[in-house]
């Protein structure tokens, strides 16, 4: 499209290996694909040890918030938690990096106006029990924080989307060279974007 919106955007998605073991890439694939969001690239791949790592890195602000949450989700069931939220976090990131290895992925570029929100929500909480219906986790697993921390594995999420233009950013260039990203138009693109679709023919 020769005059993208100021508000489209590009942003990575990641099929892990529950999906491809269930077989349901194509069902996710196609609500992406029916929301008007453009699939600009993609791979069928078995990650590295070195990708999942990079993939899953965090800074200590990172980290801080995503232990507070784990603290505050076990608080709100009357469970205290030892641990420090750093330390709680590098426990999640050992475990999402173990699931990450355990089977291939689907990686895919998803291109877009607003595309980070539309892409988060069509994917819905990190915890399936807590997302909503109608969103590719609720409707698709069952797993929760809480049973995977009681197997001290990984919550099996079935999707990663990422959360901004900065983690996008960073996670595209883990998974993919800017040459292997294709440029091209949608016929449904005028449609949801150009002022020349309403002109008089």
């Amino acid at each position: 499209m020769k005059d993208k919106p100021s508000s489209y955007e590009r942003t990575l998605v990641l099929l892990k290996p529950d999906v491809v073991q269930r077989g349901l890439m194509g069902e996710i694939i196609t609500r992406f694909e029916r929301k008007g969001l453009k699939i600009v690239a993609m791979k069928f791949v078995q990650a590295t040890e070195e990708q999942a790592v990079q993939h899953y890195f965090w800074s200590d602000e990172e980290k801080t918030k995503t232990g507070n949450r784990t603290i505050e989700i076990y608080k709100n069931k009357g469970i205290e938690l030892e641990k420090t939220a750093i330390e709680l976090a590098e426990d999640v990131q050992k475990r999402l990096v173990r699931f990450m290895l355990a089977g291939p992925v689907l990686a895919m570029v998803i291109e877009g106006a607003h595309a980070i929100e539309h892409v988060r929500k069509l994917v819905g909480h990190g915890s399936p029990l807590q997302a909503d219906v109608g969103t590719i986790r609720a409707d698709y697993t069952i797993d929760s924080y809480l049973l995977a921390d009681e197997a001290n594995r990984a919550a099996r999420n079935l999707v990663h989307a990422s959360s901004s233009i900065d983690e996008a950013e960073r996670e595209l260039k883990v998974w993919f060279e800017e040459s292997e990203i294709v440029d091209y138009e949608l016929a449904i693109e005028k449609i949801l974007y150009s002022m020349e679709w309403e002109e008089k023919k």
